[in-house]
């Protein structure tokens, strides 16, 4: 009786939404697109997507609109994403030598400059959320932005740069880790996935070297090291279930632990970042298919695929691939893009195409009828990584 009542209250909640969900879950349910599109052709649908997001950001400032919502449509915009969606812009603009691409990636940057409060941190959520208050995470995204914008554009962003920098500097406690600014939006609690505010750090020590940036970002390495068990996996390293991470932020920890190996040398953190991808390569499916959230012990702990995770995830394995000399975990990577290209749409309704869903299926829990900016984004940074190790992604392809 219960089951049939579940089923019941599971068909009315979809008959209750737009068409167009509908439309789309039943897509996705049908399975994945039969044919790999390849790797120019999505990023070519993502970053017009993206475009399109900038532009139809219902806060109409310069920022990239944090979705596109089967539901409700465009929202405002993120200054969080928006930070590192800046770097993306900037390598295509130069591969594919695009002034308009650099004139975007600049608006983004002057939008970011614009809202940064005094003492150096950035908000949290949507720019239109509340409470408004200095976060460490999204400070840290939107340096890797800054610090771009200073190495492509130069003096106009080394002030918000240096001063978003300093902050994190001065509020890390002593023995590495962020705690006095958490997101109001997430679960409290300390957070290992900060290690991708220490890729931020890395990336301002790179154009602005000798203030102790590096060293910071090495620090909250080294305590989020403290978290990693010895089959790789984090501990206190989600939004909302640590016993159970998303692969998003799993992908957030991974990334920054192979940056802090970037920017050292250290063979510790290349060990660490192997362990984790270690226990990564045993539950992608041979398709490409990773379940959204993983256990302790790397095991599915959900049905759905967080698409974002998948490829995040799959940039950094295929950056560990030449690091550690492993094939398979290139391999793997290319398993993880091609199941994600499979999933975007490159025909359609103009909201829809060349965007990356949260879940797949789109009822999934993470992002729910969403198409999500910061998905678009590690999408285009995934299929660059795949050509440039096969090194037949460059400019002259159409």
């Amino acid at each position: 009786m219960f089951t049939a009542l579940k089923s019941l209250a599971g068909r009315f909640r979809r008959e209750s939404l737009p068409q167009a969900a509908r439309q789309e879950l039943a897509r996705d349910l049908a399975g994945l697109a039969p044919n790999d599109p390849g790797c120019w052709p999505v990023i070519h649908a993502n970053l017009a997507w993206l475009c399109r997001a900038q532009d139809c950001s219902a806060s109409n400032d310069g920022g990239v609109a944090r979705d596109f919502s089967l539901v409700s449509g465009w929202a405002t915009s993120y200054p969080e994403t928006t930070g590192y969606i800046i770097p993306t812009f900037i390598e295509l603009a130069n591969r594919l030598v695009d002034d308009e691409l650099h004139r975007r990636a600049r608006r983004m940057l002057d939008w970011c400059v614009a809202i940064q409060f005094p003492e150096g941190g950035f908000q949290g959520g949507k720019i239109d959320a509340t409470p408004r208050v200095p976060v460490t995470f999204n400070t840290g995204q939107i340096l890797l932005g800054l610090a771009a914008g200073v190495a492509a554009y130069g003096q106009p962003y080394r002030d918000a740069m240096q001063r978003a920098a300093q902050w994190l500097c001065v509020t890390q406690d002593a023995d590495g880790c962020w705690r006095r600014f958490p997101t109001p939006f997430a679960m409290p609690g300390e957070k290992s996935y900060e290690t991708h505010v220490a890729w931020g750090l890395f990336e301002a020590e790179r154009v602005a070297p000798g203030q102790g940036f590096g060293e910071a970002g090495l620090r909250q390495v080294d305590w989020a090291l403290t978290k990693q068990r010895p089959n790789g996996w984090f501990e206190s390293n989600c939004l909302s279930d640590p016993a159970a991470p998303l692969t998003h932020t799993i992908g957030y920890v991974l990334r920054g632990v192979v940056e802090a190996w970037r920017l050292s040398g250290r063979s510790d953190l290349l060990q660490a970042a192997c362990r984790t991808a270690d226990g990564l390569l045993g539950v992608v499916e041979q398709d490409g298919r990773l379940p959204g959230q993983l256990d302790s012990d790397f095991r599915p702990a959900a049905s759905y695929v967080c698409l974002t995770g998948s490829v995040q995830i799959a940039h950094s394995l295929l950056l560990l691939s030449q690091a550690a000399g492993r094939a398979d975990y290139a391999r793997t990577g290319r398993m993880l893009n091609a199941y994600v290209r499979r999933t975007v749409r490159l025909d359609g309704p103009q909201d829809q195409v060349g965007g990356v869903k949260g879940s797949f299926p789109v009822n999934g829990d993470y992002g729910r009828w969403q198409y999500l900016n910061w998905a678009a984004k590690f999408c285009i940074d995934a299929q660059l990584a795949e050509g440039d190790l096969d090194g037949h992604l460059d400019a002259s392809h159409p």
